[in-house]
């Protein structure tokens, strides 16, 4: 037995081992802490191996049989060799050239070389383990039958590896408005989830397997993100297009860090409750990790931007109006607004020869409507009769449609367009564009007819002032040519004519 001895440490795999395990040892200085704590088990394994050997010496010097002892020395050896070869491989070279393995795969590849190294020490020692394995078949079923949430547990984890719906780094809930964390961990039996709040959650692997899981930002192409929802308030009577405008503004030209500039954030008007309006700002999280805080900063953003336009957010409220609705008073409110109409349509120089008379008639069927920035007032080609005045805001006059679709004028407060179908019932010669919020009155065809009926030397009027916006809206088509001041009599009396046929006037009344 001594020369066993000999050539185990000698001549044999001892000291190559030993050697093995000062190298493994010298290179886990340069890895992780993960790394060295797994050194601990083959170290362990080495000792045991080169204790076994100095017994099997000392027992075989003293003549008793040592062949437990030597069967326990190679066992122990070969594990000890597994154990460094997985230090090395999947946690020094691996990580070093950029490759993970999942814990779980680690765990597998040990395991079964472990199982083989065992084997070859059962053939050693001479145990029968084709026999060992045959005859108990039935131990293996009653085990596995016994065990089966523990076999569920770990082929659920293999599966998760393979097909990679769930990997480590993910952030995953077990369902809607269930806690969610950030995988860790795949292990044998469970999953392992840390939270914002520092809490690990330890999920069995068969539940993910079993049960709806929610991957939070994962798209098929994109990169991870997650979208996430500030509401806010603000007093109902503020203009939409005015709130959405100063906090896109500030969302998108100067954005909170964390928030993704792609895809754009977004804010939206939502609805409107009992006191107040109800928005919201839309964006994506690049770091799922810091939700709150940055959801926190984007409140203080929201806040301060509304505070610099004069406006403010709004809370819950409830107001009692005490004042007597009396006659006096809806007198006085409707004199407020017939006064508003009759300084609207004084700016109108079709109707510059109107008396007081006519204009206050007018006035009464004048009809308010406001439009949102960004809307379309009227539309090129439509058939709508009416004529706006604007009382507040900014319009484009645009020419064509689609690609070929142009801006050629700016109409502001104090102007008036569609009076060319108003006055001959012929469709939109131009698409009006709300460039702000408008405040408008329509005077309808209904109403200019009676007008008319009573005025039709009017109508010749009007038909001088069209017939010069016509030119005017030719010369933006570039169609002027030289004989500009014959082609404005043409279509004065062109006019004149449509206008007395579309309002059924009998030429002779009005000459």
């Amino acid at each position: 037995m001594a020369s066993n001895l000999y050539h185990l440490l000698v001549e044999g795999r001892t000291v190559w081992l030993v050697v093995a395990w000062a190298l493994v040892l010298a290179l886990s200085r340069f890895a992780t802490a993960a790394a060295r704590a797994r050194l601990r088990v083959p170290t362990l394994l080495l000792s045991l191996h080169v204790l076994t050997v100095v017994i099997v010496a000392a027992t075989d010097g003293a003549g008793y049989d040592a062949t437990t002892a030597a069967v326990a020395a190679l066992a122990f050896e070969l594990l000890a060799l597994v154990g460094l070869a997985q230090v090395l491989v999947f946690w020094i070279a691996l990580p070093r050239v950029g490759v993970s393995v999942p814990r779980i795969v680690v765990d597998v590849v040990t395991a079964i070389a472990s199982l083989v190294a065992l084997i070859a020490v059962s053939k050693r020692a001479g145990f029968p383990v084709t026999g060992l394995i045959t005859t108990s078949a039935v131990l293996t079923a009653v085990l596995g039958f016994a065990m089966q949430d523990t076999l569920g547990n770990l082929m659920g984890g293999l599966a998760l590896q393979m097909d990679s719906s769930v990997k480590v780094g993910d952030w995953i809930a077990l369902g809607p408005g269930q806690p969610s964390g950030q995988v860790t961990e795949i292990r044998w039996r469970y999953t392992a989830l840390e939270t914002r709040s520092w809490e690990t959650i330890l999920v069995p692997n068969s539940m993910l397997m079993k049960g709806q899981v929610v991957v939070f930002g994962r798209r098929q192409g994109q990169p991870e993100r997650v979208r996430r929802q500030i509401d806010f308030h603000v007093d109902f009577r503020t203009p939409p297009t005015d709130v959405l405008a100063v906090v896109r503004r500030e969302v998108t030209q100067d954005p909170v860090p964390n928030m993704a500039t792609e895809p754009a954030p977004q804010v939206l008007f939502l609805s409107v409750s009992d006191s107040y309006a109800v928005y919201c700002v839309r964006y994506w999280l690049e770091d799922l990790a810091i939700d709150d805080p940055t959801d926190s900063e984007v409140r203080v953003r929201v806040y301060f931007a509304l505070l610099r336009a004069g406006l403010s957010l709004s809370i819950p409220a409830q107001t009692l109006f005490v004042t007597a609705d009396t006659d006096e008073r809806r007198d006085r409110k409707q004199r407020e607004e017939h006064a508003r109409r009759l300084a609207a349509l004084a700016r109108v120089d079709l109707l510059e020869s109107l008396g007081p008379e006519e204009r206050a008639g007018l006035a009464d069927q004048l009809r308010h409507t406001p439009f949102a920035r960004g809307e379309a007032v009227t539309h090129e080609g439509d058939h709508d009769e009416g004529l706006y005045i604007l009382v507040r805001g900014d319009a484009g006059v645009r020419i064509g449609r689609g690609d070929a679709a142009r801006d050629v004028a700016r109409l502001s407060a104090g102007q008036f367009f569609g009076e060319m179908s108003l006055m001959t019932g012929e469709p939109r010669s131009a698409t009006i564009v709300a460039l702000t919020d408008l405040d408008c009155y329509l005077l309808d065809k209904q109403a200019f007819r009676e007008l008319l009926r009573a005025r039709p030397a009017l109508a010749d009027r009007v038909a001088e002032i069209l017939a010069a916006r016509r030119e005017a809206l030719a010369s933006a088509r570039d169609q002027v040519d030289e004989a500009r001041s014959r082609r404005l009599e043409t279509a004065k009396q062109d006019l004149l004519g449509r206008i007395r046929s579309f309002f059924s006037l009998d030429d002779k009344s009005g000459r």
